[in-house]
């Protein structure tokens, strides 16, 4: 071990000394591999639940299930449980199903440090389809079983882990370093009378390999818009400029800056007129004007208070002017908290294409407040749900259900259910930015859609079909693209339409030449070596870019979406 590692590795050692940490997940998501490492940082013994079971009956765990059945197993794993959490300064790996049992939850939550390995039900499948040693996994449609028991535990998980963490596709070391950085900051005398109490929940977009000037929080709570805390800690020095529109100004302008104010922080207001529509490069001209009619300097911090166009514009201001200055997303759509404000991308509109002038350029923190969506109207909330169902269909088929059972709640502005909607999809989407920052594989997936949408968008006139509205119609579009190349099913579209007109969302392209569609998307920024390729769906949660489409099926997929409306 390297000195600057040791020097790392000793107060976390002496602060985690007789604490017990205990990882809970599903099958397949790292429990004993993570739990191995992480043991072997800290010094610590590691333990796994299953093992200790086979060693205490002399049977591996397929022949107790075929004997005592899941009921008999279960009663073991809480036997075992009881007496596991009573030793001091151990890592603790424990089966997938521990968590169904109330007490065991309590149980675990009282003696240690719970940490929730979480992964997708893609990754899971593509760690467990060869695997024959667990017995609630052999059956022959292998991903929806999967699916059904993580819909059935990923709630059970988040309330009894302290922490969670994404063991998705990051190497084990990265994952433990991660995990290290994590248990470091936390306050243990408190962690269990105030875990399942905050009110605001902070997760990371953390690059690898991670840097403290790239990797960011995105901090997710209701009313924590005048906690100028979280943006003091962000700031080189204590002057920043306010870019906002003429919509959000008058709504939490005051606000924010008199929070900044109380904390001696000087801000300078800048309104921008309103609409995609401004989303150019005379609207970018007025920030600059200001900046430079203000002096403001490499260490004056823009804070970026509007929607997708104001997070856009002022991102991509703070990455050129100067050559680059601080700035912090403080989104107040719905669209902006799950999807713009995250990753990094910034730039305008050309009147031939969307988004085709701007730079990848990372906020240094995202600060979103649930309670600006109160002010936000019907039809801007009903856009920024597309987003949202989005990540369901290329890569979480369990969020996917969880829509489909709470999108009235969403729909109401329910509190609770907004927060958790927009952490399920920022977290999703951050895993993704944090391997391909530059869109240059996996991060394409997350425009699902959006081909479609952006010629619809540019075809109708910017402004006239909000974004999420082209891309609810594009991704039905996508579709019926999907199923007719034979990829997915009529009951899987239909399933999709459903949750559309379920959010309120169009479901049907508007009328345009198929000819038009087709030139409108050569501008798309997926296009590559003259082909476009496009995000389509070999099922509900997975999601893939194909470029191998038959122009006639592309043109009949066109006009039959039309012919839906």
């Amino acid at each position: 071990m390297n000195l600057t590692k040791t020097k790392i590795l000793q107060p976390i050692q002496k602060k985690l000394e007789d604490t017990n940490i205990i990882l809970v997940g599903m099958m397949g998501a790292g429990k004993t591999t993570i739990g191995k490492a992480l043991a072997n940082s800290l010094g610590k013994e590691f333990v796994d639940s299953d093992h200790e079971i086979q060693e205490r009956t002399g049977v591996k765990i397929p022949v107790i299930f075929e004997i005592e059945g899941e009921t008999g197993f279960r009663k073991r794993e809480s036997e075992v449980l009881v007496e596991l959490v009573k030793k001091n300064n151990i890592v603790l790996a424990t089966g997938g199903g521990a968590v169904l049992n109330q007490e065991n939850r309590r149980l675990l939550e009282q003696n240690g440090i719970v940490i929730y390995l979480r992964a997708s039900v893609n990754d899971l499948y593509r760690r467990t389809r060869h695997d024959k040693n667990r017995p609630l996994l052999q059956t022959q449609n292998l991903f929806a079983r999967l699916n059904e028991l993580y819909v059935q535990r990923d709630a059970l998980y988040r309330e009894t882990a302290h922490v969670i963490i994404d063991s998705g596709k990051q190497g084990v070391r990265y994952l433990v370093q991660k995990l290290i950085n994590k248990l470091i900051a936390i306050n243990f005398n408190s962690i269990k009378q105030n875990s399942h109490q905050n009110t605001m929940q902070t997760i990371s977009v953390d690059f690898t390999p991670s840097t403290e000037k790239r990797s960011y929080p995105i901090h997710i709570g209701h009313g924590i818009l005048e906690q100028a805390d979280l943006i003091l800690s962000c700031l080189p020095q204590k002057r920043v400029a306010i870019v906002s529109n003429t919509t959000i100004a008058p709504l939490y302008m005051e606000k924010l800056r008199t929070a900044l104010d109380k904390n001696g922080v000087v801000s300078i207001p800048i309104i921008l007129p309103d609409g995609e529509v401004h989303k150019n490069w005379a609207t970018l001209n007025l920030i600059f004007d200001a900046l430079l009619k203000n002096h403001c300097e490499r260490n004056t911090t823009l804070l970026a208070l509007g929607g997708g166009v104001v997070g856009d514009l002022t991102g991509f201001a703070a990455a050129t002017y100067l050559r680059g200055v601080p700035f912090i997303q403080i989104p107040t759509t719905l669209l902006a908290q799950v999807d713009s404000s995250v990753g990094g991308k910034t730039g305008i509109n050309h009147p031939l294409g969307k988004n085709m002038i701007g730079a990848f350029y990372q906020p240094r923190m995202v600060l979103t407040d649930s309670a600006t969506l109160s002010t936000l109207p019907d039809r801007e909330l009903r856009a920024g749900l597309a987003e949202i169902i989005k990540y369901g269909l290329i890569r979480d088929p369990a969020f996917f259900d969880w829509l489909e059972q709470n999108m009235h709640r969403l729909l109401a502005r329910d509190p609770v259910i907004l927060n958790e909607a927009i952490r399920r999809s920022c977290e999703n989407k951050a895993e993704i930015v944090a391997t391909d920052e530059k869109e240059k594989g996996v991060r394409a997936l997350l425009n699902l859609g959006h081909t479609f949408g952006h010629a619809i968008e540019n075809g109708m006139g910017y402004g006239i079909w909000l974004h999420g509205e082209a891309v609810a119609a594009g991704t039905i579009l996508a579709a019926e693209l999907s199923r007719r190349m034979k990829l997915i099913s009529e009951a899987d579209v239909n399933r999709i339409r459903k949750i559309f007109i379920q959010a309120g969302l169009p479901i049907a392209a508007p009328e345009m030449p198929p000819e038009k569609y087709l030139q409108l998307m050569t501008l798309d920024k997926k296009v590559e070596s003259g082909k476009t390729r496009f995000i389509l769906l070999n099922r509900i949660g997975e999601a893939v870019m194909r470029a191998d489409i038959p122009p006639t099926v592309l043109t009949e997929t066109i006009s039959a979406c039309m012919a839906d409306g």
